[in-house]
């Protein structure tokens, strides 16, 4: 599975991003997907998560309400609309893909920067 994530950028608080991330997998459809960040000197961190058929989704708290994952499996294609952001959620972020029988996140896309000014 390989995962390549966009539409990171330079946005003033309080702005909105998309951010995609493109799969390559034929089983798209049966992964949880996630995104992550991480900040400059700290660890990656879960933001949402996505999953197979039910759709169901968690959030961390810092983004609930302001964050929405969601998914296209016919582009096999997630996205993360974020809203209403703030500087703390500067980072890089990441996709990542839990594909069926795995403990844990295996499938890990380049990242995508998005800076939140002030």
């Amino acid at each position: 599975v390989q995962l390549q994530a966009s539409g990171g950028g330079m946005v003033q608080a309080g702005g909105s991003l998309r951010l995609a991330c493109a799969s390559s997998g034929r089983t798209f459809g049966s992964n949880v997907m996630g995104w992550f960040r991480q900040a400059p000197g700290q660890e990656r961190e879960f933001v949402a998560s996505i999953g197979r058929s039910t759709y169901a989704t968690v959030y961390s708290e810092s983004v609930k309400g302001r964050f929405a994952i969601s998914r296209d499996n016919a582009k096999k294609t997630v996205f993360l609309q974020m809203s209403s952001l703030k500087p703390e959620d500067t980072a890089v972020y990441y996709c990542a893909a839990k594909v069926p029988g795995a403990d844990d996140y295996g499938n890990w896309g380049q990242g995508t920067l998005v800076t939140v000014s002030s």
